[in-house]
């Protein structure tokens, strides 16, 4: 039984043994860890078994056990990567608060995602 790593359109990675797939790319995957990658860290949290529907999967691949090992990778504890998610995502949006601000100086504005539905 292979391992195999989803990629989700929210940009999670999901990794399992690939229980079953219909035609409309539907997954089981059992034994599922969700991985949190930043930087060269990353955490797993097991997840168990998971459903996910066709639409949301963007690639699906079977990982190659003896490569696997051989990551540069170093893995953490499941609070630790999610503080470095945290702070890393933290440290975005105040990034792109900076952007939004230098290009209204400049007469330039740009909608924010969260307020598209009020055109």
């Amino acid at each position: 039984m292979e391992k195999h790593l989803v990629l989700l359109r929210d940009g999670r990675t999901l990794i399992g043994y690939l229980r079953s797939i219909d035609q409309f790319a539907n997954l089981v995957l059992h034994q599922t860890v969700e991985r949190i990658h930043v930087g060269k860290k990353y955490g797993d949290i097991p997840r168990g078994i998971f459903v996910v529907r066709g639409e949301n999967v963007v690639l699906l691949g079977e990982i190659d056990l003896e490569k696997e090992s051989d990551t540069q990778l170093q893995q953490v504890s499941i609070e630790e990567i999610l503080e470095v998610q945290r702070v890393e995502q933290q440290a975005k949006q105040e990034s792109d608060k900076l952007k939004v601000q230098a290009l209204k100086e400049r007469g330039l504005s740009i909608p924010r995602a969260d307020t598209l539905d009020e055109y």
